[in-house]
C-alpha cells in the first residue's frame, strides 16, 4: 500500500445529502479528512450513479437476501411501495466497480446498513427496522472484483490495512 492509494467512498460519509430521505451521514475522522486533502477519495453513490432521485423511497433487499443473491439473479431490491428496484441497483453496482477500476481504487469505505452500500448488515426486506449479516449489492460487486470493502464503523482497519497506523 502506498499514500496514494485511492479509497472509494460513500458520498453519504462525505456529508452530501443523497441518502433515500435527502440526507447525509458524515463521518468525521482524521483519516478520511486526511485522504480527502491528499486527493485520494473517490466519492460515489451508486443508487444516485443510477438515476434515483433524492428523496426516494427507502428501498431493502426482499426476503432477507444479500446483494450476491441480487447479482445472481436470486433475489431482488424493492422500493416502500412495492416496486422492484432491483436493475438500478444492480447498474448503480457496475458503475461504482467502473469507477473503482478507473482510479484503480483497491479499497472502498462505505455506509453500512444500505442495500447498496452496505458490508457488515443489511436490512431484512420487511421494512420493519430488522437488520441480518450481509452485503449490499455494490458492496457484493466490489468484492467479486477484489476491491476490498470496509464499513464506516471499520476505518481504524482500513487505515491498518493501508498501512498507516
Amino acid at each position: 500500500m502506498t499514500t496514494t492509494d485511492k479509497i472509494l467512498v460513500s458520498a453519504c460519509l462525505m456529508g452530501r445529502p443523497v441518502r433515500y430521505n435527502g440526507a447525509a451521514k458524515p463521518l468525521a475522522h482524521p483519516a478520511l479528512e486526511r485522504w480527502q486533502a491528499e486527493g485520494r477519495v473517490v466519492s460515489i453513490c451508486p443508487e444516485v450513479m443510477a438515476g434515483f432521485s433524492i428523496p426516494r423511497p427507502p428501498a431493502e433487499i426482499a426476503g432477507s437476501g444479500s446483494g450476491a443473491a441480487v447479482l445472481d439473479g436470486a433475489a431482488n431490491v424493492v422500493d416502500a411501495t412495492g416496486a422492484d428496484v432491483t436493475r438500478r441497483f444492480v447498474d448503480g453496482a457496475r458503475i461504482a466497480l467502473d469507477l473503482a477500476r478507473a482510479h484503480g481504487c483497491r479499497f472502498a469505505l462505505l455506509i453500512d446498513g444500505s442495500p447498496s452500500c452496505g458490508s457488515g448488515f443489511i436490512y431484512d426486506g420487511s421494512f420493519s427496522g430488522q437488520k441480518h449479516p450481509g452485503a449490499g449489492v455494490t458492496a457484493a460487486l466490489l468484492r467479486e472484483n477484489g476491491v476490498e470493502v470496509f464499513s464506516d464503523r471499520e476505518i481504524g482497519a482500513l487505515e491498518t490495512r493501508l498501512g498507516e497506523t
